[in-house]
């Protein structure tokens, strides 16, 4: 294993805990789990869906809402099959696939340092004296389907192993219909499918997931520029979602690692539990998508503007929404131990949390405490994700809440009764204040902004 992998973790976490926890707490389930499942596809349970959506939320503020510069777009999932033609995806979207005769499993030929033996687990495909493997060969990622009633060529289309080249092919409907010029950009988020020879760890490498991408035109002559500001931007967004600085770093790809279209390629990279591993690449394009567009559909794919004319270079930053998921859960998961009981919770970012806070009553059937507790968590669920929750004693209530990430517990007790005061408690300090009941809803508003 390279030794940049060995870098060890700093936290609690393993992709095993918090692949435990997600089952354990609803955040995600192996799909078709009572059929045997399926490898690595995962459906989504209520907390899954609600971080997934933060996450996909915070990235829309940051590219679309906050800018004048970038419109939205939302792409079909199955293109004209020429559309992957023409973007070199059939003949080139491809990995390296070996096999072993021994135990008869397959591997990526440019990645068995991250590989199990089948047979010696402890050892990498081809470590172990009895390991045969064949040669490298090419292994076309994209999933086949057929459109219409026959089966034949005719009929093939594919399941988009990327989200890009509905933005590519859609640049001429965006530019004669928006008020948009160079520099702009068009963002959507979407689902993509990769037929992975080695799917695994969790979420972060699946066959089904979505991406969320954003294709930036500018004048090839700030190409360089604009790449730069767009790592920088995308670097700071994860650090402002509570990443660790420690856990992220930039590494520029080599010459031999770029990709057909790539002039240039930065992969923002976070240090997972299994590794440094990509988290999101930021690519300069070039005019290759453009170029080969035009040149396959016969249509000009050009910015035109009153004394200028030309085709513009793109940006890319992309990122998987799971894959960022599965980064904010393993820098978040936490265990402690207080009062001698030990405490597993995640500390996410509280924009990021599925639930921002959970209303509890202090004894669950005392009716004056509950005739206050449930007024508030309507007023509340108006504005945020909030939970009410009078089952069981009310330490167990709060472990569960940490476990799902919720930054704020409101608590009604007898005291709430006399002077219509709650206790407010904070995920992360465990520090509890007393603040007048009618002002909870304002005072998480603010923390939230």
């Amino acid at each position: 294993m390279a030794s940049e992998q060995l870098e060890q973790f700093e936290g609690a976490a393993t992709i095993e805990k918090v692949a435990s926890l997600c089952r354990r707490r609803g955040f995600v389930f192996p799909t078709s789990d009572i059929y045997g499942g399926l490898g690595s596809s995962f459906d989504f349970g209520h907390y899954g869906v609600l971080l997934n959506d933060n996450v996909k939320a915070e990235w829309r503020r940051s590219m679309i809402q906050e800018r004048d510069d970038v419109v939205a777009l939302d792409s079909a999932i199955i293109l004209n099959p020429q559309v992957w033609v023409a973007s070199g995806h059939v003949d080139t979207f491809s990995d390296p696939l070996v096999d072993c005769r021994t135990c008869k499993l397959r591997f990526r030929a440019d990645q068995l340092e991250l590989a199990s033996c089948g047979k010696r687990p402890s050892k990498h495909p081809g470590e172990y004296s009895e390991c045969d493997l064949t040669e490298p060969r090419a292994f076309n990622l994209m999933f086949e389907t057929h459109v219409g009633a026959l089966r034949d060529d005719a009929s093939i289309a594919y399941l988009r192993p990327e989200t890009a080249q509905g933005i590519f092919v859609n640049f001429k409907n965006v530019t004669s219909s928006m008020r948009v010029k160079p520099p702009f950009g068009i963002a959507q988020i979407g689902k993509s499918f990769r037929n992975e020879i080695t799917p695994g760890n969790f979420l972060f490498r699946m066959r089904e997931f979505e991406q969320m991408e954003m294709e930036f035109f500018v004048p090839p002559a700030d190409a360089e520029e604009w790449h730069r500001y767009w790592i920088e931007r995308r670097h700071s967004w994860h650090l402002d979602l509570g990443l660790r600085a420690t856990h992220l770093r930039i590494r520029a790809h080599e010459t031999e690692e770029l990709s057909h279209y790539s002039r240039a390629t930065s992969d923002i990279e976070y240090l997972y539990p299994i590794g440094w591993q990509e988290l999101e690449g930021v690519a300069n394009r070039g005019d290759y998508d453009l170029r080969q567009h035009t040149e396959a559909s016969g249509t000009t794919l050009e910015w035109i503007g009153h004394e200028e004319r030309y085709v513009p270079y793109v940006i890319e930053p992309a990122i998987s929404v799971v894959r960022s998921t599965l980064a904010f859960l393993c820098d978040a998961y936490d265990e402690e131990v207080v009062a001698e009981r030990p405490r597993t919770v995640l500390r996410l970012h509280p924009r990021l949390a599925p639930v921002k806070v959970a209303v509890l009553p202090l004894i669950g059937k005392d009716a004056a405490m509950t005739e206050k507790a449930r007024p508030l968590y309507e007023e509340l669920r108006k504005t945020m994700s909030a939970e009410y929750d009078d089952a069981a004693a009310i330490g167990k209530r709060y472990r569960r809440q940490d476990e799902i990430g919720t930054p704020w517990a409101v608590t009604i007790d007898e005291q709430t009764i006399a002077d219509g005061t709650v206790t407010l408690r904070d995920r992360d300090t465990l520090a509890q204040e007393r603040i007048a009941i009618d002002s909870v809803r304002q005072l998480l508003v603010d923390r939230l902004d």
